[in-house]
């Protein structure tokens, strides 16, 4: 089967991206990010993890758009999930339609009875081009921050329950139990070197700042914290709970320990990304947490093409 090609505008060029281009994607995602947030929410171990996706073949699923003086101006990968940027300097010029008709006919042909896209809800171009192209809302994302201008104060820990940071040797242990906490809404549950890429063996993977939950030497939450390299913030990138240990304030006790944590390196705010499927937004807000901005994922139902 033929490998689909996006119908570009005159003057633009694509081909498929590879690990080595993951430098350049970040400062196109960078420049998109500064565009609507004021600040970069990305870093390269992210966009190197795309390439680790199970299934992905980026020879197929990811594409680069170029001007003709050869800069990089968009991107796109589809696997069940899309990622498009386009640079705000070349929006309104058909290449976001052009990319997402491209990752819509690309999941389609790799079989897929759908493909979501998320958008942030301040983006308004980008939400009304996905409504018109049969896109609906599937989830609300909410990035949250706290504001740290003062050293937090931890809660004492429930009976029982031991604290410490995350160590050499723990990830096998921390994977299972975020696969475990996040069945109730994950579509699949992530392999050991998916998750890893992601995280553990992250660049920006912060293990000081990672607070561990223990009850009688078993391994029940986990704060896992990343420092992002031009954020000023700390963030948090996961926070699962065993469920039977759920509704004992362990969550609150890890969140207020990585916050603690941070501040002492420096920080005086901490972030964490959360959605309408975790029901968590509640417990972040009683933290003290509050919404800095929000996206929407959209879902868009597939027919698969007749080969």
């Amino acid at each position: 089967m033929p490998r689909p090609v996006p119908k570009l505008p005159p003057g633009y060029r694509a081909r498929p991206a590879s690990a080595a281009d993951a430098g350049a994607i970040l400062a196109l995602v960078a420049e998109c990010e500064r565009a609507e947030y004021g600040r970069v929410e990305s870093d390269e171990g992210a966009v190197a993890a795309v390439f680790a996706r199970p299934g992905l073949v980026p020879e197929s699923d990811t594409v680069l758009v170029h001007d003709r003086s050869g800069r990089l101006v968009a991107r796109a990968w589809v696997d069940r999930r899309s990622e498009i940027d386009v640079h705000p300097g070349h929006r309104g010029r058909g290449l976001g339609a052009a990319l997402l008709d491209w990752a819509g006919d690309r999941a389609g042909r790799a079989g897929s009875e759908g493909v979501v896209q998320t958008v942030p809800d301040g983006d308004t171009a980008a939400v009304t081009l996905l409504r018109t192209r049969g896109y609906v809302p599937l989830v609300r994302a909410w990035l949250l921050e706290y504001a740290m201008p003062d050293e937090p104060r931890v809660p004492q820990a429930p009976p029982g329950i031991t604290v410490r940071p995350y160590r050499h040797g723990d990830g096998p242990a921390v994977h299972r139990l975020v696969q475990d906490a996040f069945d109730e809404w994950q579509q699949r549950r992530q392999p050991y070197g998916e998750w890893a890429r992601h995280i553990a063996d992250r660049p920006a993977f912060a293990p000081a700042m990672s607070p561990l939950a223990f009850h009688e030497g078993q391994l029940v939450g986990a704060a896992l914290s990343l420092e992002l390299p031009e954020w000023d913030d700390g963030h948090i990138e996961q926070v699962a709970v065993r469920r039977d240990q759920r509704g004992r304030g362990i969550a609150r006790l890890l969140l207020r320990r990585a916050f603690r944590d941070f501040h002492r390196a420096g920080r005086r705010s901490c972030t964490l990304w959360t959605h309408s499927d975790t029901g968590a937004l509640d417990l972040y807000l009683r933290v003290g947490m509050t919404i800095r901005h929000s996206s929407t994922v959209f879902r868009k139902e597939l027919r698969t093409p007749a080969p």
